[in-house]
């Protein structure tokens, strides 16, 4: 390894240990202190939305209880997700007029952005219309890497916790993690990343697609799309599917 290479390496290291005392914090108050960050501002949108979803947020759930909620949630945004890729050429925001997606491919990108795994394959400018890049595969990067986070706290907790006076150890509640994550953690460190992206000269419009003359007189498509909103917790939630088929190494989502 180069000297550039070693540097690079212990700067990463730096980073980390730099920011585990203050991350680590945060997300302590996030998920187990009793009050959380911005209890006026992010406060009332939490307990609305669990409120909405009838979730009692004091109620905590067993191992079993929080592994049903996991998978039944998948499986519901499994079953979304695959309803919107193939009625995306009926649906609003596709300015291209995309057909639907095919059975196969929409199953297989459903079950691979649900589960994290975010397997593109499909070339994202020629196959998904806005309404399937924003509705669909942006929230499941959103939720998928928060049913992550709350699949990791479970564990914690289950390793640090002792039973409770009947002998039944809680693990939290999988809906006011998944509640917690996105709205405390994701949606924020998005947000900026995404107003950043925008101004480095990545894409965020819902334009349709420009045609224009290249310099050797040839004619060329060039994709637009709500780019910078995705690659923000694409790359936050560590997810692989992004907005255009070259993925990061296209110059409109990596200038």
């Amino acid at each position: 390894m180069t000297i550039t290479g070693w540097l690079q390496t212990l700067l990463f290291f730096a980073l980390v240990l730099a920011l585990t005392k203050p991350v680590g914090s945060y997300l302590f108050r996030v998920f187990e202190a009793d009050t959380q960050p911005l209890p006026r501002l992010l406060g009332p949108v939490e307990r609305a939305l669990l409120r909405l979803g009838g979730v009692d947020r004091e109620r905590e759930q067993t191992w079993g209880q929080y592994t049903v909620a996991l998978l039944a949630f998948s499986l519901l945004g499994v079953l979304i997700l695959y309803v919107l890729q193939r009625l995306q050429h009926v649906l609003p925001f596709n300015p291209q007029g995309l057909p639907a997606v095919g059975p196969e491919l929409a199953f297989n990108t459903a079950a691979s952005f649900v589960a994290n795994t975010n397997w593109q394959s499909y070339a994202g400018e020629s196959t998904m219309s806005y309404a399937t890049q924003m509705v669909g595969l942006t929230w499941q990067n959103f939720v998928s890497a928060a049913a992550g986070l709350g699949v990791a706290l479970a564990l914690a907790r289950g390793l640090t916790r002792r039973p409770g006076p009947e002998g039944r150890k809680t693990l939290g509640n999988f809906w006011v993690d998944l509640v917690r994550g996105t709205l405390y953690v994701l949606l924020p460190l998005s947000f900026v990343a995404a107003l950043f992206f925008v101004s480095q000269g990545v894409l965020q419009n819902l334009a349709p697609y420009h045609e224009v003359t290249t310099v050797e007189g040839v004619k060329q498509t060039l994709a637009f799309g709500p780019v910078a909103s995705q690659e923000a917790i694409k790359m936050l939630g560590t997810n692989g599917g992004g907005f255009f088929n070259a993925n990061s190494a296209h110059p409109f989502e990596n200038p």
